[in-house]
């Protein structure tokens, strides 16, 4: 759903076709982004994470392992065929127990029971694809624990300046709070935390 007011709406709303899923599990993508240092930071075992838009899981598995036996990830993507592709790259690599996939729709990740379960949210390159960013950040914040945080990462091929100070001001009335600014190769990237109330 589309809120008229939203800074996106002048954006052009594209989801990143099911197919290409697959170029981003290329090596050569894990070059530029390798998940382990990426990650490693903010994750610990026991964890309970939520990654928006997961695609075939380039970071999903990652995340999983991270999170050990105790943890849990939660993938939300709107396309089945992605969702089909990370189950099964997860059951080859002895994961899938530990990561909950679930077809979403694209004005809402119906995360109904998570609410203030989730210790970190991995948003990588995927609030721009969003009909309305301001509905995602107010659900994710939701999930969050109070203090928990989330990775806004944003190509800036895909993404203007302008564009991104936006989505930072969206999740500044969601509740949250930017930490640092970490370095990421050709990205806007911001550590945003919930602020405990």
């Amino acid at each position: 759903m589309q809120s008229s007011s939203s800074p996106q709406k002048a954006r052009r709303h594209c989801v990143c076709p099911w197919w290409f899923g697959y170029l981003l599990l290329s090596p050569i993508r894990r070059l530029r982004y390798d998940p382990s240092p990426i990650l490693a930071p903010y994750l610990r075992e026991g964890m309970t994470v939520l990654e928006p838009g997961p695609g075939m899981g380039f970071f999903t598995l990652e995340l999983a392992r991270r999170v050990g036996p105790t943890g849990r990830v939660i993938a939300v993507d709107v396309q089945p065929q992605m969702i089909k592709r990370l189950r099964r790259r997860a059951t080859n690599a002895n994961l899938v127990e530990r990561i909950d996939t679930r077809v979403t729709r694209l004005d809402s990740m119906q995360l109904d029971g998570l609410n203030g379960r989730v210790d970190f949210v991995l948003a990588f390159a995927v609030v721009h694809e969003m009909p309305d960013a301001a509905v995602f950040f107010a659900e994710a914040t939701a999930t969050m624990k109070p203090g928990a945080r989330m990775l806004l990462v944003e190509p800036i091929g895909q993404v203007s300046d302008t564009e991104f100070d936006a989505e930072l001001e969206m999740a500044k009335r969601a509740g949250l709070e930017v930490e640092a600014r970490p370095s990421i190769r050709r990205t806007h990237t911001a550590l945003l935390q919930k602020i405990q109330g």
